[in-house]
């Protein structure tokens, strides 16, 4: 289990940036592979190197240094404020990595706010596990949705929310979204993954990717889980 919160931006004397850097060992080495690029950031060194310790037994996963497009940072930090929110914004809209949030306490108010910085993927302290971490990973490096089943469901409320308080207004936005992105969305948004969407709705795995990379491009979404909190605010699901 990891301690403490976590800020510093780097990571484990991991490896290389998607293309080259220095793994744990400080020596250089080459592309990645299919390994997903991970680093990881903590105020204190024992929250950043427990997580490290975690993460370096798994083969799938490459620890580096800098964060950038194709990588996953994964942030741990004790409770979220705006420094910390900060970082997240800057990690995935400015540095292009997707964000893994190991969080010990988050207040309502917060989790909209996390969602909209970009991140997917969120696990609570007391449940990072090295197993529980490199699920989140992998599911952040594919840009799937990964929280726990608690927020997930606090969510859906603030964003049912958000949407009554809207209804009536003329000013909303008229986006579209096609009947089998929404049934795509609804699946998502009761925690399904890919395989098991596909197989409800008799799609293959590509079409369930095509579909989720296309509103999410044409709709300017970082992710799943920012297009299931779109798709409940404008009341499609």
């Amino acid at each position: 289990m990891l301690s403490s919160p976590s800020t510093t931006t780097t990571s484990s004397p991991g490896a290389p940036s998607p293309a080259t850097g220095r793994n744990i060992t400080g020596r250089t080495v080459g592309p990645v592979g299919r390994r997903v690029p991970v680093t990881v950031s903590a105020t204190d060194p024992i929250s950043r190197e427990g997580a490290v310790s975690q993460l370096r037994r798994h083969p799938e996963i490459e620890l580096c240094e800098e964060s950038g497009p194709g990588t996953v940072a994964l942030l741990v930090e004790d409770a979220l404020d705006e420094a910390a929110l900060a970082r997240l914004r800057r990690i995935v809209r400015s540095e292009g990595a997707r964000a893994v949030l190991v969080v010990g306490a988050m207040r309502e108010s917060e989790l909209l706010d996390v969602v909209e910085c970009g991140v997917g993927a969120i696990v609570w302290r007391h449940e990072a596990t090295a197993e529980r971490l490199v699920q989140a990973v992998l599911a952040a490096s594919r840009g799937d949705g990964d929280l726990p089943a608690d927020l997930l469901g606090r969510l859906i409320q603030q964003v049912a929310t958000l949407h009554r308080g809207a209804m009536g207004r003329t000013d909303m936005p008229a986006f579209g979204l096609t009947s089998r992105e929404v049934d795509v969305l609804r699946l998502v948004s009761e925690g399904f993954d890919t395989g098991e969407i596909a197989g409800k709705l008799s799609y293959s795995e590509r079409t369930v990717k095509n579909v989720v990379h296309g509103l999410t491009t044409r709709l300017h979404l970082r992710n799943r889980a920012h297009a299931v909190a779109f798709a409940l605010r404008e009341g499609y699901i």
